[in-house]
């Protein structure tokens, strides 16, 4: 299949696809991490002539975790917070009406649950071999549910691949002030590009993708 990753920097889902013979791609407006077929450049000019497409949006407007910047004492700091939003939402939504057959789009819990519709499914990376939690939501489009297993018995009732079998316990950091959080996103905060770092998809998961709708073949 032709496959577009959109709004991919690090090339780990497209290289995931590409190993299992696909002919896929990256779009970003930074260079790619991992050298390989990756196109520089503003992702809205290369939304045409794909099977399938994977779009990884900013979250930084649309998740719920930001909605304390729209607090009154915060809009002196950031005024145009609303309108960025809003631009987030349009962006988004360019994802959604794509002309793509297979669709799937990557974000955390945020506005478009309710400004657009809810995600078709929630996963975590420990469910696919990593014992980093982040709730990510999918949105999708003509694929079916990732499959995952559960205590060593698999949900689906088929032969999956080790990586994709192992749920691992997830590991959290409990703060001074007695909230939980995960325990990669907490080490990540002391990064200069702890951004970049959260917004990389696990490889277990880009591993999941490819290997369940790499097959998804009309």
């Amino acid at each position: 299949m032709n496959i577009l990753i959109a709004c991919e920097f690090s090339g780990i889902v497209r290289e995931a696809f590409r190993k299992r013979g696909h002919n896929a791609w990256s779009c970003d407006l930074l260079p790619t991490e991992i050298p390989g077929q990756h196109i520089q450049d503003d992702i809205l000019k290369h939304l045409e002539g794909w099977d399938l497409m994977i779009a990884h949006p900013p979250c930084t407007y649309l998740t719920l975790t930001g909605n304390k910047w729209f607090k009154p004492e915060y809009r002196e700091r950031f005024p145009n917070r609303q309108e960025d939003r809003e631009d987030a939402v349009r962006f988004f939504m360019e994802f959604a009406n794509a002309n793509v057959p297979k669709i799937c789009i990557e974000n955390p819990l945020g506005v478009m649950s309710t400004r657009w519709r809810k995600p078709d499914q929630l996963i975590q990376p420990y469910q696919f071999g990593h014992t980093e939690a982040k709730l990510t939501c999918l949105w999708l489009k003509n694929l079916p549910l990732l499959r995952y297993g559960q205590g060593g018995q698999l949900m689906f009732g088929e032969k999956l691949p080790p990586e994709l079998t192992e749920i691992k316990e997830p590991e959290y950091i409990t703060l001074k002030s007695g909230k939980r959080m995960a325990k990669w996103y907490v080490e990540a905060a002391s990064q200069s590009n702890r951004a970049d770092i959260r917004s990389k998809t696990f490889q277990g998961i880009a591993n999941a993708m490819a290997e369940q709708w790499g097959n998804e073949v009309d």
